[in-house]
């Protein structure tokens, strides 16, 4: 993937400035056919915007508890199968190509560039039947558990 990352911050007499300004290349693989980069993440709510330290290249699971992640995924045609549940609201916009979102109940939801996705705990998996990849940027939010009947769904996957 080519992603530009321009992160703005602050110079010591408070004026906003552009820290960041690159070419992403923290580009990590956890599975044959899919991809990511994290762009910025944080810890703790609300999140402090003090500082210039960059997150992007620490070692992060899927969401962070009680954070945030901000990352770009590539699915290719015939990624692995991932059926899994995140401990956060996921908020997703599909940058590119198109992608099946198959849930746990058997239900199916084709996904196309410019869709948008709010998921709320459920377990899915992301599956491209295309000839092209799939490109979703995803912000992540730390969130509690779904407690259908009053029973907790933890992350799961």
């Amino acid at each position: 993937m080519k992603l530009r990352r321009v992160v703005t911050g602050h110079d010591d007499q408070g004026r906003a400035r552009v820290i960041i300004d690159e070419q992403v290349g923290n580009e990590f693989s956890p599975r044959p056919g899919a991809s990511y980069s994290v762009i910025w993440s944080t810890e703790g709510f609300p999140v402090n915007n003090d500082g210039n330290d960059d997150p992007s290249a620490r070692s992060i699971g899927t969401s962070i508890d009680d954070g945030s992640v901000f990352r770009i995924v590539c699915y290719n045609p015939g990624v692995t199968p991932r059926n899994h549940r995140t401990d956060s609201i996921d908020y997703a916009v599909v940058m590119s190509g198109a992608i099946d979102m198959e849930l746990d109940d058997g239900e199916t939801v084709h996904l196309k560039a410019g869709d948008l996705l709010v998921q709320r705990g459920t377990i899915h998996n992301w599956v491209n039947n295309g000839t092209e990849p799939c490109i979703i940027a995803f912000s992540l939010i730390a969130a509690k558990p779904a407690m259908p009947g009053g029973k907790p769904l933890p992350a799961h996957g």
